[in-house]
């Protein structure tokens, strides 16, 4: 089988740590860019943000962080997203800096879209994450709303879901790839898996009403996968946890999604 475009894998750190990268240009969008960065400790990630807003995402591992104004000291707490503890963030505008120093061994997300200067810099403390299980049955999962629509950024939404073995998630199949809003809006995504135990795998499917794009994806630990359009739903199979970090963004910061009408109908619990 090829390897399929929507796949991004990991690749041996470059001298700043970063493992894995998502471009506008690369993935031939707009507005989402994702990076994994792992840092080995002591070691220093400066940057500045440009044009672009950042959400930093402490994946596992402790560090000090700073921006322009701001600074926090010993920030992240679990050593795994398998913890399923809510991950510290950042929040970081367009035209500033961030300063990561790596305390101990760091994975680091970088989250990247457009900024427009709204919003200054801020620490997102697990305690400001919202909680929520969402589905029923084998569609039940686990969500940490990490930068939510609700809270402030000029693009980004950010989240990360635990899909227990066994289940799917991202069911039913749901998608948000036109700019029709009240009812749908256009976000392009990125999903970033992590698999445990890491020898297993996930399946994604993306796919089209016209099926112009229909693709099913063995996703490995460590990978990306692209969303530009279409319906993206993901099983973890029997035996092995699936964790994923969603990036989005588009024109409008807002969450409007459609459901595939062939399986809208799973959204009605079932009677006990």
């Amino acid at each position: 089988m090829a390897d399929s475009n929507l796949i991004v894998k990991a690749h041996e750190a470059d001298k700043e740590g970063v493992v894995l990268t998502v471009t506008p240009e690369s993935a031939g969008w707009e507005h989402v860019g994702f990076q994994v960065v792992k840092l080995a400790q002591g070691q220093v990630l400066r940057r500045e943000t440009g044009s672009n807003e950042i959400c930093l995402v402490l994946l596992s591992g402790k560090a000090d962080v700073a921006t322009k104004l701001q600074s926090w000291q010993a920030i992240g707490e679990r050593m795994s997203v398998f913890e399923q503890i809510p991950p510290y963030s950042v929040y970081v505008p367009n035209d500033d800096l961030y300063e990561v120093l790596a305390l101990t061994e760091v994975e680091l997300a970088v989250c990247a879209a457009p900024g427009f200067g709204r919003y200054p810099a801020r620490l997102i403390a697990p305690a400001q994450v919202g909680v929520e299980s969402r589905g029923y049955g084998n569609i039940e999962r686990r969500i940490h709303n990490i930068l939510p629509e609700q809270e402030s950024a000029d693009s980004l939404l950010v989240v990360e879901v635990f899909t227990p073995n066994g289940h799917w998630s991202s069911y039913p199949p749901h998608k948000h790839d036109r700019d029709s809003l009240p009812d749908e809006s256009l976000l392009e995504e990125t999903y970033y898996f992590h698999v445990q135990p890491e020898q297993g795998f996930a399946i994604q499917r993306v796919y089209t009403d016209d099926r112009s794009l229909d693709e099913t994806l063995v996703v490995r630990d460590g990978q990306t996968v692209l969303v530009p359009r279409g319906y993206h739903p993901v099983c973890a199979p029997p035996g092995y946890e699936v964790y994923y970090l969603n990036v989005m963004a588009g024109p409008v910061r807002t969450w409007k999604f459609h459901n595939d009408p062939d399986h809208a109908w799973l959204m009605t619990k079932p009677r006990e």
